[in-house]
């Protein structure tokens, strides 16, 4: 079983990459949110892997946080629930967004996730409700205000996500200083600011 992998970004595609290891290259699929923030093709990059192993193919799921890696698995108990939903509810909702909706069995907030349709958002609801205190429910955030915002909001974050790890930050560092910034904001923040606020908090 493959658990991480360390190796530098050979390929990237809008559903995966490739790692190369030695000279072995790796096909993983990650969530569409993490990969922004995979480095640029040549860099080093370090993913917890989940290795999914059926008769036709042994497949490949990477993450930046454990966390991550442990909720797709948790995903995976649920009845109905395979490696490619379970890839679609973490791009379209945070491990700590997933447990606050489940254990208050927002129905509507996981039917907004793409491919969870009602009948999947009640059972992840009944199945996950006694299984989700492991994840945080909090994401950096200060109370009152979300990571999840508008797509312009989600824009502005993912920039200077992106801005920092091209400085050669590593990309959960980078993701948790930007969230911090962003949340203890008050009213907007341009992209500009928000990188230098967050440069500021990673050289301290």
């Amino acid at each position: 079983m493959i658990a991480s992998l360390r190796g530098i970004v050979q390929f990237k595609y809008s559903d995966r990459i490739i790692v190369d290891v030695h000279g072995v290259g790796y096909e993983v699929s990650m969530p569409e949110s993490a990969l922004f923030s995979v480095p640029d093709e040549g860099h080093e990059v370090f993913l917890y892997i989940h290795s999914h192993i059926r008769e036709d193919a042994f497949l490949l799921f990477g993450f930046f946080e454990r966390q991550d890696k442990q909720t797709f698995q948790l995903l995976l108990t649920v009845s109905g629930v395979g490696p490619k939903l379970a890839l679609a509810i973490l791009s379209g909702i945070s491990p700590p967004e997933l447990s606050r909706a489940v254990s208050s069995e927002d129905i509507g907030r996981l039917t907004h996730v793409a491919g969870v349709g009602k009948k999947t958002a009640e059972r992840l609801c009944l199945e996950l409700k006694d299984k989700v205190a492991f994840i945080p429910l909090s994401e950096a955030v200060h109370p009152g205000k979300s990571r999840g915002g508008s797509r312009a909001e989600d824009s502005v974050m993912d920039d200077a996500v992106s801005a920092l790890v091209n400085l050669g930050y590593p990309p959960a560092n980078a993701k948790e200083a930007v969230a911090a910034i962003y949340a203890l904001r008050e009213g907007d923040v341009t992209l500009e600011n928000l990188i230098r606020l967050a440069l500021r908090s990673l050289a301290s």
